[in-house]
């Protein structure tokens, strides 16, 4: 009996003895699995800009392009802040416009019908005695009535007209005396009315006819002029002025957009593409090869966008080598070595 407990007892051991040893080998075979899929490190400098390291060959497969760009003028364009306004007090000083014409319109047929009638019953009443006192006042009381609705529904159309012009200048406030195509279009939402501010101290003579505005980092559309503002923005207190855009740019009511006003002037600078530029931390960059193998994150001016979706760079060096395919791989891989370097530590 005591045999077979031994027995037992040593079959046991034997079986967790190898049950701890296939862990350890497992363990072990997981750590060195681990140690063969870690991506290599790529980016060194810890003070100052980091600097990624990719091989040709790595370069060639993930399809990072670089070149030179040249600098050379572009037109000057002066940044200025816009608001999407909501029109619906336009709409409303339209439909009680539209509302004061109709009445004045039917106070002149009603006149139209009282006067020869009070002149007839004059002239009877006169001449023949056919039409009675009572009949001739009646007459005379219906031309006055409609007299006096003709003076009120022409002095409602005058008032709204002045209201027109003055919340809103004379563009718009002659555009909705006539009913032009720019309010009906602005009325339906066809197009938006912005509000464009200038920055405190720049002076713009002669607003461009053609400008552009920018909504996020992104989307771009082209405004179109149509007065100065009749009111300016409390918060800028800036020069200010109308323009319309379409409503195909996907702007709405309360957006706040970046415009873009040509100066008339010019500025040298790199025309840097949209595939070139990165956002980080609220900002634009851009990668340069400082080496066969190295490249380097620089920061870059927005204040003049360049018309394939880029920006126009005057602090960039002469000559640079920008990075204009594959740069988002570059960020990324910026990104991944600092999350192996939170995680080593």
């Amino acid at each position: 009996m005591k045999l077979l407990v031994a027995a037992a007892v040593v079959a046991c051991a034997t079986l967790l003895g190898w049950g701890i040893l296939a862990r350890r080998d497992e363990a072990a075979v997981e750590a060195q699995r681990e140690r063969t899929i870690k991506v290599p490190q790529r980016v060194t400098g810890k003070s100052g800009a980091p600097v990624i390291t990719v091989d040709a060959e790595t370069q060639q497969r993930s399809g990072i392009e670089t070149g030179v760009l040249p600098s050379t003028p572009h037109p000057e364009q002066l940044r200025a802040y816009g608001m999407v306004l909501d029109v619906a007090r336009l709409t409303e000083l339209s439909n009680n416009y539209a509302s004061a014409k109709a009445q004045v319109q039917t106070a002149q047929a009603k006149l139209a019908m009282s006067k020869p009638a009070f002149e007839r019953a004059q002239k009877l009443f006169n001449d023949t005695h056919v039409v009675s006192q009572a009949q001739l006042q009646a007459a005379e009381a219906a031309f006055g009535t409609d007299q006096a609705s003709l003076v009120a529904a022409d002095a409602q159309v005058r008032t709204l007209t002045a209201t027109a012009y003055q919340e809103w200048g004379s563009v718009l406030g002659k555009s909705l005396v006539e009913e032009s195509p720019t309010i009906k279009a602005l009325i339906e939402r066809q197009s938006y009315l912005l509000q464009i501010t200038l920055p405190p101290g720049v002076i713009l003579s002669t607003p461009p006819v053609a400008a552009s505005m920018e909504i996020g980092k992104a989307a771009r559309g082209e405004i179109t002029f149509v007065s100065p503002a009749t009111r300016i923005d409390p918060k800028i207190q800036g020069l200010s002025f109308f323009y319309e855009a379409s409503a195909e740019t996907g702007v709405l009511p309360g957006m706040n957009v970046l415009a873009f006003l040509p100066s008339g002037k010019s500025i040298e600078g790199v025309a840097v593409p949209g595939s070139a530029v990165v956002w980080w931390q609220g900002r634009a960059w851009v990668y340069q090869r400082t080496g066969e193998d190295t490249f380097t994150r620089v920061a870059i001016a927005t204040d003049l966008p360049a018309p394939d979706g880029g920006y126009v760079a005057s602090d960039l060096p002469k000559d640079a080598e920008i990075v204009v395919q594959g740069a988002q791989l570059l960020l990324s891989e910026e990104f991944r070595a600092q999350i192996q370097v939170d995680e080593d530590q």
